[in-house]
């Protein structure tokens, strides 16, 4: 028996005011967004779709130019039909608006005549100007220099950079000093495209926004916190890059710090860029170091072989790479300890992993029992109260409560949730770089790390990543569509907990155990 209260959060809904939210949003400036890596995976699955939604929601002021910048000979008319492809669910004249902004242009982005061209083509505008670099980190300050020797960087200008910045922490200064020379650290837009995600900016507004969650969020009322990010996908012909970054760098390093800054971090004194990265510093600070002795004690790598995902046969991570052998982690288990007042003695779970069960990203925040329970023992015991924000996919809330069974003999006592999903009639919930991109034009770097956020992440997992090389601690095997190795199930269980492995969406029922009386 289930019981199940669902609540749907449209975006088309009237606010209070009884205006649209549409209606209040923040203007849009005029604007150039020159995005470098056009032709490349993330610009065509992600950026390109991104805009054009946009576009298509009348976000995007009459005036403004995308010029794509990629290394392949096409004309600009051939590009957009390959990028318009994910959009043809749009109407025509969304599609025309969007055709209407887009320039296409094939240079070599370290070669001093293609910035001439782009510089010629930019002019003298005062619009905001936006430099997206979708290329590897190898290509950051090659870039950053030609755009500033061409006279392209104005005071309106932006740099948005993607993860990885650097493999290491010498490396990510090394990048961040050389765009340092070109940008100003306030036009400089470290974007981590969980920060966009709808559920992970409701989380602040449910922490601060609710006295009924902030009042208990502390190790007073909280026993422990999962944060897991989990791929049913292997390495999808990304091989060459991840075979140099492992999920260490490629997801605790960033992501999932991130993810659990904003959980663990104070309350800022307003929503604002400066006063949300300091509060964020102070948890990345405040970690409790891994290394030494405990890099094994509180650390599992991992690495798939062969097995089956959804009963398809899949092959080991070798196979994907081509290789005989790796030492590469396709996954990482940890344990992390938040050495400050709110969080002493709760433990932080980080798990995340390729060709696991289900593909989901989320957030548990489990709290302590009831310190004395007043039923009897037959009616069963009160289960801990558990908070479940879903990043993806089915993005919403989901908080389980003890109540009473249904019925009018005995009393049971039975779990029930409560369920917050973002949609309403299998509406759309907007992709993270929607908001994110239309942030970095508006010129609000809220949701974006500021420099010294991400070298305090590297100062936190380069002693991980030295221990393993230390001990010589070779990722464990994991067979394909499991849960990792059976060593990431000991370091939480030993603690007496178990990981929260839910495969039903936040917006459908689940079987819940329990039975009324009658």
């Amino acid at each position: 028996m289930s019981l199940l209260t669902d609540v749907t959060l449209s975006q088309r809904r009237p606010t209070p005011t009884g205006y649209p939210l549409a209606a209040r949003r923040t203007p849009v400036p005029e604007f150039d967004f020159v995005l470098f890596g056009a032709t490349g995976d993330l610009a065509t699955r992600k950026l390109l779709p991104s805009l054009v939604r946009r576009e298509a929601e009348g976000v995007l002021p009459p005036r403004g130019r995308i010029i794509c910048v990629g290394r392949r000979p096409v004309g600009t008319e051939e590009f957009v039909k390959q990028a318009l492809r994910p959009a043809a669910d749009l109407d025509e004249a969304t599609l025309d608006r969007f055709r209407s902004r887009v320039r296409y242009l094939a240079m070599d982005v370290t070669d001093p005549r293609g910035h001439a061209e782009l510089a010629a083509l930019l002019g003298d505008t005062p619009a905001v100007r936006v430099f997206f670099l979708a290329v590897g980190p190898n290509l950051f300050a090659p870039i950053c220099a030609r755009l500033a020797e061409a006279g392209s960087v104005t005071p309106a200008s932006r740099v948005v950079l993607e993860k990885p910045i650097g493999h290491d922490l010498a490396s990510s200064r090394e990048i961040n000093d050389a765009v340092g020379r070109a940008f100003a650290e306030e036009q400089v837009y470290r974007i981590d495209h969980y920060l966009g995600k709808e559920t992970v900016q409701n989380l602040m507004v449910l922490r601060f926004a609710n006295t009924l969650f902030e009042r208990p969020w502390s190790a007073a009322d909280i026993d422990h916190v999962q944060i897991t990010c989990a791929e049913t996908l292997g390495v999808e012909g990304r091989g060459d890059y991840y075979e140099h970054s492992g999920a260490l760098r490629d997801m605790v390093q960033n992501h999932m710090l991130q993810l659990l800054c904003l959980v663990a971090m104070e309350p800022p004194t307003a929503l604002e860029k400066d006063s949300v990265r300091d509060e964020k510093l102070k948890v990345l600070k405040a970690i409790r170091p891994i290394q030494d002795g405990a890099v094994q004690a509180v650390t599992v790598r991992g690495q798939y072989g062969p097995g089956a995902i959804d009963g398809a046969p899949v092959g080991g991570y070798l196979a994907d790479i081509g290789a005989a052998e790796s030492d590469t982690e396709t996954f990482v288990a940890l344990k992390a300890e938040i050495r400050n007042f709110r969080w002493s003695g709760v433990p932080f779970y980080l798990r995340t992993g390729k060709r696991l069960p289900s593909r989901c990203s989320e957030i548990i925040v489990s709290f302590k029992p009831p310190r004395h329970s007043i039923f009897p023992d037959a009616a069963g015991t009160p289960a801990a109260n558990q908070l479940v924000i879903r990043l993806q996919p089915d993005e919403g809330i989901s908080q389980l409560t003890t109540m009473k069974a249904p019925g009018s003999g005995r009393m049971v006592l039975m779990p029930a949730s409560l369920r917050l999903s973002f949609g309403e009639d299998g509406g759309r919930v907007p992709e993270a770089y929607e908001r994110l991109l239309t942030d970095v034009i508006r010129g609000d770097a809220t949701l974006f790390m500021r420099r010294d956020e991400v070298e305090a992440s590297w100062r936190w997992v380069e002693p991980i990543l030295e221990g393993w090389r230390a001990q010589g601690q070779r990722p464990l095997r994991y067979a394909a569509g499991t849960w990792g190795p059976s060593a990431a199930i000991a370091l939480i269980e030993r603690d007496g907990r178990s990981w929260h492995e839910t495969e039903v969406p936040i917006g459908r029922p689940a079987a819940v155990v329990g039975a009324a009386g009658r």
